[in-house]
């Protein structure tokens, strides 16, 4: 293998990028291999010949549009179509459920995921195009039957990352360029889960497409207060579909369109036997157990990409869109009776942008990358409350009985810049370096920006072994979708009156990232990995539930560390498929400096002065996963979760106890006589050993109720393809 050898050059290359942290998965040695595999795929169909050059010039733009994004310093996780489908749910496993697996990432309520000690700080993109934020609460934005390939990439990112920065969940989706026809799939079970699907897919000449659709319904949508086998008023709706269709234009370029879109409906589950604390005047006492407050979320995003090559520059351009919008509304007398307050809150969001990239090799030891993205944002946060009065002839321990109603509506316009330039160097065929500055501006609530360098770099020991290592300036805007200025004084006087009064506007995060990691693959089926990141970090971004409605408020932590080390285990060898995974991570901050009205007054003095833990700081986070395939028609896997605790407690100086979760699967092929193909048949068992564990207690930063972790649940799956 020569360094004058371009082709084998590249090869090698997305060997070392695949190889720079250790791919988990029940299929991980072939994502490593990822360029050959490609290849392999077209020999597969029947080569060139049979499948067609438009095929084979999609394969090659594919190829193309790969080399925009180097993966140099940083930790790759991979899953493909194969892995997910070895889980014990397949594709019906939840979006983020399928990133729980991945080292490193936490669980938490309300579907989210914290990924290294960062409360969200996601970037998502779908064919290497950004997927603009939305404001989301309990709902799954996307489904995980549309991944064809997903990676996750943590650590000290190249200069083409910005904003979000604590992981890029990079998804290629699937698409129909190598046959048509579809799949009907009937999943349901415990609580009352019916999640019907349906994906279509297929070509005609320069034409291919992906279409998918799920409806979900649920007993069971939102992780409730209580441990209760049936959780009160917890019902949920959700449906969500996704289309990709590309055209290829000519033998150097090609046209892609992603649409998709996902309307969830949630009640709010209820703590029964609570004690109500105030009295409106003329209404009946309600039960905690009989409230009925609800969620509405739906999200729109659509992109339109122009991708080729042209005088050997790589290049992709990308309009895209995205709307958002969650309504909460209140119990208009149970929530007064509880609470003393009754909101009705209401955020929409409309993103627009433009993103470019570009990349050019110069020669066989340097490929030059730039690119830019801009955004527009409208933001619109309307909270029309009721409340009682607290002043004179009332008080606080005396309110009025008789409600008032305040209004609190803002709107906000916000942009957003970023640019990047990165050269990757080969000084030998052994070591790669990528460095590059990047740009990034908002102007918002706050105006900021920031020049941040990146370097990043792999060198490969040997054909075994492997180590990156990266660092990395970031800068992370406060999302600006979330950010809700409340007008503080509106409520003095009522019993939603702040405990202080003040209230700076959210910063920007600026940090100093560094990783470094090692790979040594011990046998031709065992490989070994560990990472290592430190990460110091001023105006640290964090989110917390302060209100009533499910969405997340974010604050400032004037200084923030967060650090840890990862370890991870891939095996495959004949029938059986495994991975494990342990992550150690601490999270800390100090000093609020915004949004310091959500706070009691006696945690924000002892915040002041102590480096406190993020309440979704978790010491020790494992998962693992198996797979054995009985006979070509028949497989068993299992896969598990264990988890020391998220924070609880004043100030978060508690933590919640050790919980665990194993979920089983078996799946088998039924052949029906005189067909081609029968149906697939899968029967899952989540939470095997039905232990109750608390999520959340209901105390600590930000945390708004109690969550409880899934009870026992038995579902059965049957799939058709076409």
């Amino acid at each position: 293998m020569t360094r004058g050898d371009g082709v084998k050059k590249r090869d090698m290359k997305k060997w070392g990028y695949a190889l720079a942290g250790a791919s988990i998965g029940l299929y991980a040695q072939q994502a490593w291999a990822d360029g050959t595999a490609q290849h392999a795929s077209v020999s597969q169909d029947g080569g060139a010949s049979h499948v067609g050059d438009i095929v084979v010039i999609g394969k090659r733009l594919d190829e193309a549009r790969n080399t925009l994004s180097p993966k140099t310093g940083t930790s790759a996780y991979t899953f493909d179509a194969a892995t997910i489908d070895a889980l014990p749910q397949g594709a019906n496993t939840d979006f983020n459920q399928i990133l729980e697996q991945a080292p490193g990432v936490a669980r938490d309520s309300y579907g989210q995921v914290h990924v290294r000690g960062e409360h969200a700080n996601l970037q998502y993109r779908l064919n290497g195009i950004l997927l603009p934020e939305g404001i989301t609460g309990f709902g799954q934005v996307l489904d995980s039957n549309i991944i064809g390939k997903m990676t996750l990439l943590t650590g000290a990112l190249p200069a083409q990352y910005g904003t979000r920065t604590a992981g890029i969940v990079d998804i290629t989706t699937r698409n129909g360029a190598f046959e048509n026809g579809g799949r009907v799939d009937l999943y349901g079970g415990s609580n009352g889960t019916f999640e019907p699907s349906l994906t279509y897919q297929g070509h005609d000449g320069p034409l291919n497409y992906f279409f998918s659709g799920t409806y979900e319904n649920t007993d069971r949508g939102v992780e409730p207060p209580t441990g209760a086998r049936s959780p009160i008023h917890d019902q949920a709706i959700e449906k969500r579909f996704f289309g990709y269709s590309s055209y290829v234009l000519n033998p150097s370029a090609r046209i892609s369109m992603i649409a998709g879109t996902s309307v969830s409906r949630f009640r709010i589950p209820n703590n029964p036997d609570q004690t109500p604390s105030f009295t409106v005047a003329g209404a009946p006492d309600i039960a905690s157990a009989d409230l009925n407050e609800n969620q509405r979320e739906e999200n729109d995003y659509a992109t339109l990409a122009l991708q080729g090559i042209a005088d050997g520059v790589s290049y992709q351009i990308a309009p895209y869109v995205r709307y958002s919008r969650v309504h909460f509304t209140p119990d208009n007398v149970g929530d007064l009776e509880f609470n003393g307050v009754a909101s009705d809150v209401l955020r929409t969001n409309l993103a627009a942008g433009l993103q470019t990239d570009a990349s050019y090799e110069i020669n066989d030891w340097h490929t030059l990358r730039a690119g830019f993205i801009v955004q527009h944002e409208n933001a619109v946060a309307d909270n029309s409350s009721a409340v009682f009065s607290t002043e004179a002839p009332f008080s606080p321990g005396s309110p009025s009985t008789t409600p008032m109603t305040v209004v609190d509506n803002n709107q906000k316009i916000g942009m957003t810049y970023g640019a990047y330039v990165q050269d990757e160097w080969n000084p030998t065929d052994a070591l790669t370096i990528n460095y590059g500055l990047r740009f990034d501006a908002v102007n918002a609530y706050v105006n900021e920006s920031q020049l941040s360098p990146r370097l990043g770099l792999v060198y490969r020991f040997d054909s075994a072994t492997d180590f990156h290592a990266g660092y990395a300036r970031t800068f992370t805007p406060p999302p600006l979708e979330l950010v809700a200025p409340s007008s503080v004084a509106k409520f003095n006087g009522t019993t939603n009156e702040a405990a202080n009064p003040v209230n700076d506007p959210v910063k920007s995060e600026r940090s100093h990232s560094f990783d470094v990691g090692l790979t040594h693959r011990l046998s031709d089926h065992l490989t070994l990995g560990v990472d290592g990141y430190y990460k110091l970090v001023t105006n640290l971004l964090d989110e917390g539930q302060f209100g009533q409605a499910l969405v997340f408020t974010p604050f400032n932590y004037a200084h923030g560390k967060i650090y840890g080390a990862e370890f991870t285990a891939a095996y495959n060898k004949g029938p059986v498929d495994a991975y494990a995974n342990l992550a150690i991570s601490r999270a800390m901050g100090k000093q609020v400096v915004s949004g310091q009205f959500n706070f009691d007054p006696d945690e924000l003095a002892f915040i002041a002065d102590h480096y406190v833990h993020l309440d979704h700081d978790q010491t020790y986070t494992a998962s693992w996963g198996v797979s054995y395939r009985v006979s070509q028609d028949t497989r068993l896997s299992a896969d598990g979760l264990v988890g020391s605790g998220l924070r609880e407690g004043f100030a978060n100086t508690e933590h919640l106890p050790f919980y665990t979760q194993i979920n089983l699967g078996v799946t088998q092929k039924v052949h029906v006589p005189g067909q081609m193909g029968g149906p697939e048949i899968r029967l899952a068992v989540v939470n095997l050993l039905d232990k109750v564990y608390e999520i959340r207690d209901g105390s600590g930063i930000g945390v708004g109720a109690p969550q409880f972790g899934p009870r026992r649940g038995l579902f059965v799956g049957v799939s058709q393809t076409f």
